[in-house]
């Protein structure tokens, strides 16, 4: 089996299929911001990180699937660069990471409370699964649309220079409706 066959069975096991998210199940959402970031071309590393970005929950999804403590469980599944991207989505401390990373590159890990400055390697795979993330809950949820469509907009805009041209350009399809 390959490690994205394997994580949707991890996953099924974890009970994402029964876990309420917008849209329908955790699942299904995993598997959209999965299938988005296929389509738009992203490395593999990075959509087997957006199948698996909620698994130590998140700063907006406070469910998670297996404790931080046990990262090397799901390292052993997708690999240690795709673990480490869903650990960082994971734990990033939106209210103090969002608003200036295409300016400092720093993400607030809301566990630890320290800070983790991001190189271009780190941050372009980071802001992507973010916003591509974020894409899916406007899409799947209109009141969220309707209540955070201008702010994701603006933040989005300010990280089109740290974002890949591909996830840009989902930005302005997804948000211009």
């Amino acid at each position: 089996m390959s490690a994205e066959q394997d994580l949707r069975e991890w996953l099924r096991g974890r009970g994402a299929e029964t876990i309420d998210h917008a849209g329908g199940s955790l699942y299904a959402h995993l598997s959209r911001v999965h299938d988005r970031l296929v389509r738009l071309g992203l490395s593999a590393d990075v959509q087997l990180a957006g199948l698996a970005h909620a698994v130590y929950g998140t700063d907006g999804f406070d469910v998670a699937l297996l404790d931080r403590a046990e990262r090397a469980t799901l390292r052993q599944v997708i690999g240690g660069a795709s673990e480490n991207l869903v650990y960082l989505y994971g734990a990033c401390d939106r209210r103090r990471s969002w608003a200036q990373l295409a300016d400092t590159g720093t993400v607030w890990d809301r566990f630890t409370g320290q800070a983790e400055s991001l190189d271009a390697s780190q941050l372009r795979p980071f802001v992507d699964l973010s916003i591509v993330n974020e894409l899916d809950v406007v899409e799947q949820d209109p009141a969220v649309a309707e209540k955070h469509g201008v702010y994701f907009r603006s933040l989005f805009t300010s990280w089109s220079r740290i974002a890949s041209s591909q996830v840009s350009a989902e930005v302005e399809s997804v948000l211009a409706r």
